[in-house]
């Protein structure tokens, strides 16, 4: 099943401290909803898992995901690749950081996905619900990791 979906966020931090915080492991790991492990295993690759809900049914998941056509601070593309106990995805993400003055930045994507197995079964409607809460949930907790970082 594909999802298509995009989006736009304003951050209160310099492009170049938005850059730094979206490549670090230990960052993502804090932010990344359901995420208990993130480490790196390369230049701009790593090894996720996940814990994670999709409508009624929970289930993990283990991936990789790899960053490439790098301009810091600027933009990238991303690849993610996992599978677990719900299925199977892959998926691909362009990432724009742009700044908007006084302080702040702008980060932008468009991400597609592939998504297979039993997380397919729910629907695509609910499957677009979920990818959208989790994105919020991301960029919620990642403004937090500025304003608060001990709480994030």
């Amino acid at each position: 099943m594909k999802l298509n979906f995009s989006g736009k966020e304003t951050i209160d931090v310099a492009p170049q401290t938005l850059w730094d915080a979206v490549i670090d492991p230990e960052i993502l790991q804090k932010v990344v909803p359901g995420c208990r492990e993130m480490r790196a295993v390369g230049k701009a690759e790593y090894i996720m898992a996940l814990d994670l809900k999709v409508a009624a049914v929970g289930g993990s998941f283990e991936g990789k995901i790899a960053l490439f056509d790098m301009h810091p601070p600027a933009r990238c593309q991303i690849t993610v690749s996992g599978e677990g106990t719900l299925g199977t995805g892959t998926g691909s993400a362009s990432v724009v950081i742009a700044d908007e003055g006084d302080g702040k930045s702008s980060i932008s994507y468009e991400a597609d996905g592939d998504v297979g197995g039993l997380v397919a079964g729910v629907g695509q409607r609910v499957l677009m619900g979920v990818a959208k809460h989790l994105t919020r949930q991301f960029f919620t907790s990642l403004k937090k990791q500025f304003t608060n970082p001990s709480t994030a």
